[in-house]
């Protein structure tokens, strides 16, 4: 190495720096001296994203060495580094572009099929795949917000809803979540999204029509914690909501209800949360349907009170909410708060971690899975901005807003949409509470208008603290609260600032950066920031013009507010993207006038407000432009401090509360089906409304035949007629239940002691058990199956005998399948009290009437589990899809996926595998169906060689979910009996509040089949920790069962 002219050469044609410089053959250390530093510029210019700034640090290090030779070796070594790092982009941006045409071209063939399936002609709201002047409701983005314009028009709409008497459950999993003295930014759980969901629940408790709000979150009694987060139920005190009060009862108002699940004594972070969402979910099944009774004995005429809607927020909740939604038929509410392939995209190009190290980390896949699943699962989804729906919630699978408008446009045509859904897409920013707050009058040394012990009151610290910097502290004051973040744009911002002559000598610049203690303690990327401020106040020389202190409290924001105001100031949000932009609301609150990007939710600010400038964050002349036209012409700043003033209470939470409301109100209602009468809970013999044999006895058809899976309607004859007949047949059958639970015979009421013990017998068994052992292994052939399900009656032989337990079997099977099992094995159905078949689609019970056959059906089940069941339209979509996967390899192109018409079902379209290994996996298929809006539940079975397909809120894990809220059967009571491995819902058995006997040695040859391709780790899910599990011995017998029913407690010694 003989010098370092060949580093500077190889620098140049990396960086592209071009012939602008001064010498192309000068040192790189002369260039060091300069203005120029190649390190630097290559950091901040060529890999924006890369965290790299310790690359300069090397530098200058290396500069200081004495020794030329040590110099040059640290040189080269750096030069290397960066060589990697442009490398490393180049092949970043390669992947980008081949991800983003990949995506692009699977939505647009996707959007084809789906529009060819809906034959009916295009009308012109559907034409045309431009986004930006419509929202995804085909509604207006240049009108301002539909909100309400005056307290006259929140009165009339408060007169309407008071005699509505709504129960609303939030869900909010991770951080710590408490009513009073939040603990925000105690850590990265603990953050905005707390707040929010507190000040929601207390704002929607205090509106008129809504009797009750539960906020649920996780119980955390950990020594690490306040004790508080521990106390299993806090009321929250309402704030400002006169006359609103006065129809409250006895449970009613706002209340965090704290869930236990998980560790019992740590408090861990969200992304470790994912395999106990099962047991979140039973304990607040739990809670809600206790509340609805008891909301039902104080408001209901003793029927319960079911939530109108279970609203979700973030990847988690929204997971919970699902099942929740499913499970109790309920609308469903999401927002995403922040969302996982957005932070997938941003990590991928920063290319400090690969996709699997990323996922390790944050569990990223499984966060969005459950987005995913809550757009199939949604009503409504609510945005705080539209920039979060076109930029963010599209890249998606499950949302494609061109698709989405049209579909919209259908169903306002009343047209049939043939099984495509999307949830639709609200707009409706975060709430603030003003009521507090009082605008900041007068100048820095006149009197404050306002009352006299304001006016007499002390200036608040934080004003010396920023006032010492000034010269002249009667300037106004450019505000800019933001943390030292690239992203922030503040950079810009001083650039803009210390160019403009003009605007020095008219204002002053304040920056309120966080806190720190030494530069050297904050984190590379915030030092980095700091320090070019620092420099840049230097370069122009702004001392006395600029203040930027290094501590503040959070109590001291409002009088950082109050202070700019004061000097007739402006308050500037100069970021790159804001997704929202809440302190732009704040300080409008206190009386300033904004300037602020043009880029994300300060346009939906501004377009309501009224109230400022919108700049390009990237133009600095257009930054200065706009800060000097505000201070300089005091009537357009008085203007614009009036009308943010004015406009400012349509961000109120009483204005998010209503708009919230009129959207919940306006969705379909659906909660449980079936019928109770008053005393339906408390005794069987005076429950005939929930009698299986009185159902019989009506004579409904409730017979199945064994050869065919239902009685007139199998999986090829399910048109839109047939669905209609079928919907009718429904209708029918609940009408004349209700009637005839309504109208008891009059000998049924006249029973004696002798009949009561038959009526009791009109139930099902299930509800006398003691407790439910479910069998739920996916044995690879039906005498694995036969000889495990031998095993485990015989391990319980003694407790069925006596009655005290009952059994249960969940398989992918058909009925019929079913019942040739248990004749070729020498059982009878009278063996198990349920049947969960075809993967969770279908629900039966043992027949109570020998005369009408074997089983009989749980119709009610289907009501609960048919939402966003794509029928017909679904089915077609399979049969094409199916025909499309051929084995390329063969000469005769053999299809490997075939229909299997005879296994398939009302609500299961069940299709034949030949060859397992070659064709697509679950993630694929669900991708492809999700694209064109079908919804639905895709699972390969038997070990690969068939899949059905089922609606999206039903599974063999929700089916119990289902027993419990129908027959009452305590979760905690039932013992499921599972494999090693199984289908690809088999993540869905293990965890909740049921326990679970994993048999080794049983199905371990399904791990690699079906589930080597999943879309996040199987280990990601399963809870490694949770007492409720017990694994057998190898090979275990119907003894070594019995062991491990003993160590859980269902049986005694």
């Amino acid at each position: 190495m003989a010098g370092n002219d060949w580093i500077n050469s190889y620098l140049e044609a990396i960086l592209d720096v071009g012939p602008a410089l001064d010498d192309v053959k000068s040192s790189l250390l002369l260039r060091e001296r300069g203005h120029f530093s190649p390190t630097r510029y290559f950091v901040e210019e060529v890999i924006t994203g890369f965290d790299e700034t310790d690359l300069h640090r090397s530098w200058v290090k290396a500069s200081a060495t004495r020794s030329p030779q040590e110099r040059n070796t640290r040189l080269e070594n750096m030069c290397w580094r960066i060589w990697n790092l442009a490398r490393q982009k180049k092949q970043l941006e390669g992947e980008e572009a081949q991800r983003m045409a990949k995506r692009r071209l699977e939505r647009e063939r996707g959007r084809r099929e789906a529009v060819a399936d809906m034959s009916e002609d295009l009308s012109e709201g559907e034409k045309g795949d431009v986004v930006s002047d419509l929202s995804t409701h085909g509604e207006s983005n240049r009108g301002r917000l539909p909100r309400i314009s005056s307290m006259d028009a929140m009165e009339t709409w408060t007169n309407q809803q008071k005699g509505k008497k709504l129960y609303i459950i939030l869900i909010s999993l991770h951080g710590l979540i408490r009513g009073e003295n939040m603990e925000l930014g105690r850590d990265s759980d603990t953050g905005g999204q707390v707040k929010y969901v507190v000040e929601l629940a207390r704002a929607l408790g205090a509106m008129p029509g809504v009797y009750r709000v539960d906020l649920l979150t996780r119980q955390v009694s950990s020594p690490e914690v306040d004790w508080s987060y521990g106390e299993p139920t806090e009321m929250l005190t309402p704030r400002n909501s006169e006359g609103f009060m006065d129809d409250l009862g006895e449970s009613s108002g706002s209340y965090i209800i704290r869930i236990p699940f998980g560790p019992k004594d740590k408090y861990i972070p969200k992304e470790l949360l994912w395999p106990y969402i099962p047991e979140f979910v039973d304990g607040a099944l739990n809670h809600i349907i206790q509340m609805s009774k008891v909301l039902g004995e104080q408001i209901g005429g003793a029927q319960p009170i079911w939530p109108v809607a279970i609203h979700g927020h973030y990847a988690d909740a929204g997971d919970s909410a699902a099942l929740l939604s499913g499970a109790l038929n309920v609308p469903m509410l999401f927002t995403g708060h922040s969302l996982g392939r957005d932070k997938l995209e941003q990590l991928l190009k920063q290319g400090r971690q690969t996709r699997d190290e990323i996922n390790m980390t944050y569990k990223i896949m499984r966060r969005i899975e459950a987005e995913e699943l809550s757009l199939d699962s949604s009503e409504i989804v609510i945005t705080s901005t539209r920039q979060e729906i076109e930029e963010q919630w599209r890249l998606y699978d499950g949302f494609d807003p061109v698709l989405e408008r049209k579909l919209r446009a259908r169903i306002r045509r009343n047209v049939s949409c043939y099984g495509r859904f999307m949830p639709r897409m609200l707009v409706i920013p975060p709430g603030m509470e003003f009521n507090h707050i009082i605008p900041q009058d007068g100048d820095v040394d006149g009197e404050t208008e306002g009352n006299e012990e304001h006016s007499a009151s002390p200036d608040p610290h934080i004003w010396s603290e920023i006032m010492r910097f000034f010269s002249n502290p009667r300037k106004p004051m450019i505000l800019a609260l933001a943390r030292p973040d690239p992203k922030k744009n503040i950079t810009t911002l001083v650039k803009a600032f210390g160019e403009c002559r003009a605007l020095r000598e008219l204002a002053n610049l304040t920056l309120i950066m966080g806190n720190r203690d030494g530069i050297d303690e904050m984190s590379g990327t915030n030092s980095s920031v700091l320090l070019s401020v620092l420099k840049l106040i230097d370069k122009y020389d702004l001392y006395g013009q600029v203040a930027y202190p290094k501590h503040h409290k959070q109590s001291d924001v409002p009088d950082i507010y109050r202070l700019a105001a004061k000097t007739k100031g402006v308050f500037i949000n100069p970021a790159f993207i804001e997704p929202f932009g809440l302190t732009l609301l704040e300080a409008t609150a206190y009386g300033l006038p904004m300037v602020a990007t043009k880029n994300g939710g300060p346009v939906d600010i501004h377009r309501v407000l009224d109230n400022g400038l919108l700049i390009d964050p990237h133009d600095q002349q257009s930054i200065a432009d706009a800060l000097l036209k505000l201070v300089a012409d005091k009537q357009l700043w008085a203007r614009c401090r009036q009308n943010g003033l004015k406009n400012i209470h349509l961000f109120s939470w009483p204005e998010h509360c209503k708009t919230y409301l009129s959207r919940i109100t306006s969705c379909k209602p659906r909660h449980p089906q079936w019928q109770r009468n008053d005393d339906g809970d408390e005794s069987e013999t005076e429950s005939p409304g929930d009698s299986l044999r009185d159902i019989q006895d009506i004579s409904l058809n409730l017979k199945f035949s064994l050869d065919g899976e239902k009685s007139g309607a199998s999986g090829n004859d399910n048109s839109l007629d047939s669905e209609g007949n079928a919907v009718d047949r429904k209708s029918k059958l609940e009408n004349a239940v209700l009637n005839w639970s309504k109208g008891i015979s009059k000998d049924a009421r006249r029973v004696g002691s002798t009949e009561k013990a038959d009526h009791a017998g009109k139930f099902p068994a299930l509800r006398r058990r003691k407790h439910l052992f479910v069998i739920a292994v996916d044995c690879d052939t039906d005498t694995g199956l036969l000889e495990t399900t031998r095993k485990i009656l015989e391990a319980a032989e003694k407790e069925r005998s006596e009655g005290s337990v009952g059994f249960i079997l969940s398989t992918s099977l058909t009925i019929s399948e079913i019942h040739s099992f248990l004749v070729s094995g020498g059982l009878s159905p009278h063996d198990f009290d349920a049947f969960i078949c075809n993967s969770g689609s279908d629900l039966y019970y043992s027949s109570l009437n020998p005369d009408d056959g074997p089983f009989v059906a749980d119709y009610y089940y289907h009501s609960h589990i048919e939402y966003r069941w794509g029928g017909e339209g679904l089915r077609k979509t399979l049969v094409r899809w199916a025909s499309s996967i051929t084995d390329k390899k063969a000469e005769n192109g053999e299809q490997l996926v075939t229909p299997a018409e005879q296994l398939s079902t009302n609500y299961c379209y069940a299709f034949k595998v030949q060859k397992p290994g070659m064709v697509p996996p679950v993630k694929e298929l669900r991708k492809l169906l999700r694209i064109q809006a079908l919804r639905c539940l895709v699972v390969y079975c038997q070990n690969g060689t068939r899949l059905n397909v089922i609606p999206v809120l039903a599974s063999r894990s929700q089916a119990l979910r289902y027993l419990y809220i129908r027959w009452g059967v305590e979760l905690s009571k039932m013992v499921v009996f599972v494999g090693e491995c199984g289908d690809t819902d088999y993540e869905g058995l293990l965890g909740g509040l049921h326990a679970s006997v994993i048999l080794k040695g049983v199905c371990s040859s399904a791990t690699n089949q079906l589930h080597a391709n999943r879309t996040y780790p199987l280990s990601d899910v399963l809870p490694s920790e949770s007492p409720n599990i017990v694994q057998t011995n190898e090979e275990s017998g119907s003894d070594d069962i019995r062991a491990s029913l003993e160590k859980l407690g269902f049986l005694k010694g």
